[in-house]
């Protein structure tokens, strides 16, 4: 029986004879390749196995920066992680592509190292980026993610900036292999802004996170304040962010919200100001007010943490002269400044006891005139005229 051209089964089988055809001539030319390039096959092999040899002991010496707790969270670290990430599979392509050249391979082989490197490179070069830029992150939130309590918008942060990398990395390959990725790219762009049309609300907290982990205006831990609240924070999540008000109760606000606020850091503060204001009675002598200020600078002087910053008269009020005293507490916690406020406001109300300065509180004085218009005080005692109804 004779196959003849057009029968099925020939036909099926046509497409294995022709790859057996090009593997045997992919054969033939890699001998007769050997055969007559021994020498320069066997320089280039030596010149790449230094090649390999030198790259691998990057390799280490990255392994070990990243390795070392005091280069950790610096940019010798950093960059020593991404170089213990290069893959072996790289260094064995980029030096066969390095050394290719010299050894003149056939146009099969030549062709096949160029893909592979090129497929190695792309994937290599994502790996790379993508250690660079988390280990920026990583740097600029700080080694221990927990203190920041941002580890879920690192985390975020990380699958992020990976599904890029390699997408791009895909796509360059795939562009290398002849594929026209135009309409791909075209696709995936429209997919992004309908996902972030659709989910804006989510990505403006979520990128306030990441302005919180950036900018740093405050961390876990410290005391703001804005509008009328006051509080520690004690969670700062990727959509909103915890707060503990000084009155016990959590207030929760999403992180836009809260970015777009006046917000007051007072755990920065190296010190903090105690203002008080005074007001002594108009019976108050000249020479008693002229001593006010020592008398309160004594008083400050014997407080712990406490320093005084000026203390004067302010002006005469409507039943009272007035002083205004402002004290410094050298301390950012809120506990000390509480005590030290607390002893310099019982010693001002000690030492003035001491010394007789009474404390002014709203009055008004009544004076009353004769009918005759002399001014009396008070009133002399009256027969009660009683008052005779109108006429009719």
């Amino acid at each position: 029986m004779t196959a003849k051209k057009g029968d099925p089964l020939v036909e099926g089988f046509t497409p294995l004879l022709q790859s057996s055809h090009d593997l045997r001539m992919l054969w033939d030319q890699t001998l007769h390749w050997i055969s007559i390039n021994f020498l320069g096959i066997a320089i280039a092999a030596t010149v790449g196995a230094i090649i390999i040899a030198a790259l691998y002991g990057i390799r280490m010496l990255g392994l070990r920066l990243c390795r070392n707790d005091g280069m950790r969270g610096h940019w010798p670290a950093i960059i020593g992680r991404a170089v213990a990430r290069t893959n072996l599979f790289f260094i064995v392509m980029l030096a066969a592509r390095l050394v290719s050249g010299y050894a003149r391979p056939p146009e099969a082989i030549d062709t096949t190292v160029r893909f592979l490197f090129t497929v190695a490179a792309a994937i290599q070069g994502a790996i790379w980026v993508r250690e660079l830029i988390i280990g920026a992150v990583e740097q600029r939130a700080g080694s221990d993610e927990a203190s920041t309590s941002l580890g879920s918008a690192v985390g975020i942060i990380r699958l992020l900036v990976s599904v890029i990398c390699f997408a791009i990395a895909i796509l360059l390959i795939l562009d290398n292999m002849g594929v026209n990725t135009t309409g791909l790219v075209a696709s995936l762009g429209v997919g992004g802004i309908a996902i972030g049309l659709a989910a804006q609300g989510v990505f403006s907290d979520l990128f306030a996170a990441l302005s919180i982990l950036f900018d740093k205006p405050f961390r876990r831990g410290d005391s703001i304040g804005w509008d009328q609240t006051t509080g520690t924070v004690e969670e700062i999540g990727l959509k909103t962010t915890r707060v503990r008000s000084v009155t016990g109760e959590e207030v929760v606000i999403s992180n836009a919200n809260l970015l777009n606020k006046e917000v007051r850091n007072l755990a920065r503060l190296p010190r903090r100001r105690v203002v008080l204001a005074i007001g002594v009675i108009y019976q108050t002598s000249p020479e008693t007010c002229r001593r006010i200020p020592e008398i309160v600078e004594e008083i400050v002087s014997g407080v712990e943490h406490a320093q005084l910053f000026r203390c004067g008269m302010t002006g005469f009020g409507a039943s009272s002269l007035d002083f205004e005293v402002l004290v410094d507490v050298m301390s950012d916690e809120f506990a000390i400044f509480a005590r030290a406020r607390h002893e310099v406001c019982v010693g001002i109300l000690e030492r003035f006891a001491k010394e007789a300065i009474e404390f002014a509180y709203p009055t008004q004085t009544t004076f009353t005139a004769a009918p005759d218009g002399t001014m009396i005080m008070p009133y002399p005692d009256h027969a009660i005229v009683p008052v005779m109804p109108a006429e009719n």
